[in-house]
Order: structure tokens, then C-alpha cells, then sequence
């Protein structure tokens, strides 16, 4: 997402990169393709002007440091108005209620009932609650099958009344369901129409006046651009909803729906939805994103993914290991494993600063560890338990086993041999480098 976004704007800054100081004229050429980058990635020109006459605003009012050039001062205050042109702080779901209420509202086809689902299997893991999905779009039968599916998938219960036609009641008899059998937020998907229509929203009207929910969401396709800005909108003057998810934000290189809707709608975003798995949805961050717009990466984010992933105990076992220069193919095959649990390598790889651009062009698929995993499932228990043994022989054995050629196991055991190295030299052979900064982790936690 944001890729060519991230690229005109790179182009934009090269106009002032170099220059000795600020003036007049080197910012208003900047600022002319920065603006022009900004209505490219489908943003609102009025919202594109006033961007950039805020920046040059800032940039004109400033003096620049003998330590930063004029370009990096004019990145900064780039990076500075983005943020808060997406709201500048992320904004919690408000969760008091018991149960706590969530009813989400949108279009059809804008990725309602997946988005659902994501939602209670994104609280249910990292929040630790107990969810109730309600199914009260009556209208299209498929979306009813369809939460009870993806219900199934991620262990949610699913509160259904085949047959009925009245959302509002049935929300309400799922409420109750929940209070009984001690749930504590209930997420209420609603039905959706191919336009906003008044049927529609006299529907979501009453179900939002007969539940009193603590927030009710409005999920919007990232793809449709300024309609989907201008969607919100119409729903928010109906509603006055309390936040905004936008899905499909990985199929949108522009981008535009994420910058302005915040500022036409004042309303915060609080999720986006970036892939199909159940564990694809992101918190907002709106600083985060100004980082990824920028090429700046996003190292807080994958930080976050790896203390997720990472069991504590287990690093500290793995510590231990690596200094009495015990590391194994079975430590470095649940090493992967648990990388693969983070997401998307690519995406992945797009939060280290500098990366972004470096990868951009590499072809980086979700099995580019499939090969490595070959290669080690091929080898005996002895062989991953003692990498020392393996020999010419052994090498062509697991070669054919792995469907692959010798030269590809040699390259992974070579790898496998420089890592090992690597991951010794950092506990500083047993002195606890690594312990220590495991434990500085676990404080920022």
C-alpha cells in the first residue's frame, strides 16, 4: 500500500535535497509535486491545498539547524502534517459496557462480516475476552452462513435465528444471550446494500437506538477511493458513528481513503484489514502510517509482532543453547515457523527502515521459507540434532528426499553454520548479551 505514494513523494523531496537553505521558491516547486502526489493518491484537492500551505507555512517558519538540511527539515514537517491529517493519535474501542456493544455498519461487499469476525478474533487473542458474533444481516442468507464459518474458524460462538426477519429483536435476544452465558463484547454484523439507500439506514438507525452500543463502526472499501470518503460521510451524518475501518488497504497503492477520510468525517480510523487470514487487521496508528507513507518503516509495529510470537521462556531456553553452541536445525525450523506466524514476509520486511524501496521490486511469496522447511523435514532426527554428521552422502540423501539439488542443501547448511556463528558471537560466548537485551525487551513491554 502507499507504494506510489511513497515514490512521488521521494520525488518530490529531491527537488530541495541538496539545496543549502530553505527559500520561497525551492519549497513552492517542492510543495507543487507533493500536492500533485497527494491528488494522485486519489486525495481531495481542497484537502491536498490546504496540506501543502500548512507545510509551507512551517517550512518558511523555521530556521534549519546546521545538523539537518533543508531536506530532511521538510520530510519532518511532511511526516509531522500527515499524521495529523490522519488524526495524529490512535484511538481505543471503547469496551466498558457489560457486555460492551459493537455494531458495524457499511455498504455490501465493503468487507462487513469479514471484518467481524477479524474484529472478535483480534479480542478474543490480544485482549483476552470473551466474544459473541450476532449474524443480523436477514437479507442475504450467505452472510449468515458465512459468520457461522469463519465463527467456527477462529472458536467464536455465533448467535443466529434462522428464519427471523427483524434485526432489531434478534440483536436484542442476543444480548441477553450474552449476559447469561457471561460473554463480554458483542460484535452485531448488519446488512449492507449495493448504495446507501433509506430503508437501509432507517434499519441500522433503530438497531443503533435499540442496543445503545459503545461504538458503532463504519467499514469502508479502501479501494473505491474518494466514494468511499464520500460514503463515509453520508453515514456519518445519520449515524454519528464512532469510528472508521477501512478493508482491502493492501490492494490500494494510493492510498487516498486513509489520508482524507479523517479529515472530512472527524472521525478517528481505528482499524484497517489487509489481507484475507483471520489475523489480518491492523490498529490504527496514524504516526505509524506517516512512517510507511514516507519510507521510514514501521520497527515499533514489528516489534509488536514479535513479542507476539516469541515465547519469553522459550527465547531464554534458546539463549542458553546458542552458548554452549547447541543451536539445531530444530531450533532454526521453530525459529521460521514462528517468523511465518507474523505475516506476510514482504510486509514484514517493509518495516525495517530503508527496506521498503530495497524489496519493492522482489517477487517475496508467503512459502519463500517452503524450500528451507524441505530441506530440513528431509533430514534424519540425528542430522537436525547433530548438523556435524552431515556429510557428502547424507547431503545427496536429503538433497533427493527435499526435491531438490545438493548445491541448495549445501547453500542452507553453510547459512545454517553463519548464523549459528553470528547468534553465538551476540551472547558474547555465554556472557548474556543477549539475556540482557531480551530483558530490556521485556521492559518496554
Amino acid at each position: 500500500m502507499f507504494e506510489n505514494l511513497n515514490d512521488r513523494l521521494d520525488k518530490a523531496f529531491k527537488v530541495i535535497k541538496g539545496q543549502g537553505h530553505i527559500s520561497e521558491i525551492n519549497v513552492a516547486e517542492s510543495l507543487k509535486d507533493v500536492r500533485r502526489a497527494l491528488i494522485d493518491a486519489d486525495v481531495n484537492y481542497k484537502i491536498a491545498k490546504n496540506f501543502t500551505e500548512r507545510v509551507k507555512e512551517k517550512a518558511l517558519g523555521r530556521d534549519v539547524l546546521k545538523a539537518v538540511s533543508p531536506g530532511q527539515l521538510m520530510v519532518k514537517i511532511v511526516h509531522e502534517e500527515l499524521s495529523e491529517l490522519m488524526g495524529s493519535t490512535h484511538e481505543e474501542l471503547n469496551l466498558k459496557g457489560s457486555p460492551a456493544i459493537l455494531l458495524i455498519a457499511g455498504l455490501q461487499g465493503s468487507g462487513k462480516t469479514t471484518f467481524s469476525a477479524k474484529l472478535a478474533n483480534f479480542l478474543k487473542n490480544k485482549k483476552g475476552k470473551k466474544v459473541l458474533l450476532v449474524a443480523c444481516d436477514v437479507y442475504r442468507p450467505a452472510a449468515i452462513e458465512q459468520l457461522k464459518v469463519l465463527g467456527s474458524q477462529i472458536d467464536v460462538e455465533v448467535f443466529t435465528e434462522d428464519g427471523v426477519q427483524d434485526p432489531p429483536g434478534i440483536a436484542k435476544r442476543a444480548v441477553k444471550h450474552a449476559v447469561t452465558m457471561g460473554h463480554q463484547v458483542v460484535i452485531v454484523d448488519t446488512a449492507g446494500r449495493l448504495a446507501i439507500d433509506a430503508q437501509m439506514m432507517d434499519e441500522i438507525s433503530t438497531l443503533k437506538k435499540t442496543l445503545n452500543p459503545q461504538e458503532t463502526l463504519f467499514v469502508v472499501d479502501a479501494m473505491t477511493g474518494q466514494d468511499a470518503v464520500n460514503t463515509a460521510k453520508a453515514f456519518n451524518e445519520r449515524l454519528d458513528y464512532e469510528g472508521v475501518v477501512l478493508t482491502k488497504l493492501d490492494g490500494d497503492t494510493r492510498g487516498g481513503a486513509a489520508l482524507t477520510i479523517r479529515a472530512v468525517v472527524e472521525k478517528p480510523i481505528k482499524f484497517v484489514g489487509i489481507g484475507e487470514k483471520m489475523d489480518a487487521i491492523d490498529v490504527f496508528h496514524p504516526r505509524r502510517m506517516a512512517d510507511r507513507i514516507l519510507g521510514m518503516g514501521d520497527i515499533v509495529s514489528l516489534v509488536e509482532k514479535a513479542q507476539e510470537q516469541f515465547d519469553q521462556e522459550e527465547a531464554i531456553k534458546l539463549q542458553k543453547k546458542i552458548a554452549k553452541n547447541q543451536f539445531n536445525f530444530n531450533d532454526f525450523l521453530s525459529q521460521l515457523q514462528q517468523i511465518k506466524k507474523m505475516g506476510n514476509v514482504k510486509d514484514l520486511m517493509g518495516m525495517i527502515p530503508g527496506m521498503g524501496k530495497a524489496i519493492k521490486d522482489v517477487d517475496l511469496e508467503d512459502d519463500a521459507f517452503k524450500s528451507i522447511e524441505a530441506i530440513i523435514y528431509s533430514m534424519t532426527q540425528d542430522e537436525r540434532e547433530n548438523p556435524a554428521i552431515i556429510n557428502g552422502s547424507r547431503r545427496k540423501r536429503i538433497a533427493k528426499g527435499a526435491g531438490t539439488d545438493i548445491q541448495e542443501v549445501n547453500k542452507l547448511i553453510k547459512q545454517f553454520g553463519d548464523t549459528r556463528k553470528m547468534m553465538r558471537m551476540m551472547t558474547g560466548g555465554g556472557k548474556g548479551k543477549m539475556a540482557s537485551m531480551m530483558r530490556n525487551m521485556q521492559m518496554k513491554r
